[in-house]
């Protein structure tokens, strides 16, 4: 990230185990831990991690960490104590209680960012009142950019900066790209720059960036399309992310 000029890097929660990483997302059931507790080896591997990353890119790359729904209250707010020493961007926060979610801020050495599976306005304005997160993260393509665009400004109403959240594809880059080039509250926009290795050949246009920015596009329309054809010769594949039925 720093050889390539971003300003900035996120990670989640890894183990370490014979030398190598292993993702510990247990609010997703992996592993399935459902009680969602936080013992001294996360704490331990979490430190050993991010210590790494500062090693890596140095002192003048932000360093984010997203710890989603992998913890409780506690939880969470044992990750932040232990991290007290980081310099931290923000640590990511996912709760479904507005009220928890403003204890924890109120309580951490570092900026929270938090809302990114909300959708609508309504889901947002408990947070904003409870003042539960520094920068308020929205997925302008799940919830469009003309509702995202609403959930800006309500934030601006409450002094908070917003953040896309922008973990897919070049099309949704696109979409992020303008939804944040018409936000006056813009804090921070991510983009996953190695998803696939051939995301390129499914675009008709691809993100550009100079100096670790993106650049707005100039393109009709969110500024790319997909192509169909292309993305039929790569089927989806399993075990991953997605969801996989069979019938009995």
């Amino acid at each position: 990230m720093r050889e390539k000029g971003f300003t900035a890097l996120k990670t989640n929660i890894f183990l370490y185990e014979g030398g190598k990483p292993r993702g510990w997302r247990p609010g997703f059931g992996v592993p399935f831990l459902p009680e969602l507790n936080v013992d001294k080896d996360v704490l331990r591997n979490v430190r050993t991690h991010l210590a790494a990353m500062r090693d890596g890119a140095g002192p003048d790359v932000d360093l984010l960490l997203d710890l989603n729904f992998n913890a409780k209250t506690e939880g969470y707010l044992k990750i932040l104590k232990a991290l007290a020493d980081f310099d931290m961007f923000w640590v990511e926060v996912d709760s479904y209680s507005p009220e928890a979610l403003g204890y924890i801020r109120r309580q951490s050495p570092h900026p929270v960012s938090s809302c990114e599976t909300l959708l609508g306005l309504r889901e947002f304005l408990p947070y904003f009142r409870e003042q539960a997160m520094d920068v308020t993260i929205i997925d302008a393509v799940w919830n469009g950019v003309w509702q995202a665009m609403k959930i800006a400004n309500a934030a601006e109403a409450f002094e908070v900066n917003i953040a896309p959240h922008n973990f897919y594809g070049h099309l949704a880059t696109m979409m992020n790209a303008h939804f944040a080039a018409a936000t006056p509250n813009l804090r921070i926009m991510e983009i996953d720059i190695d998803r696939l290795p051939w995301d390129e050949e499914v675009f008709t246009v691809v993100p550009q960036f100079e100096n670790g920015h993106l650049v707005v596009p100039d393109t009709p329309g969110w500024g790319t399309e997909p192509i169909v054809e292309t993305i039929k010769a790569h089927p989806p594949k399993g075990p991953g992310g997605l969801l996989h039925y069979r019938r009995p």
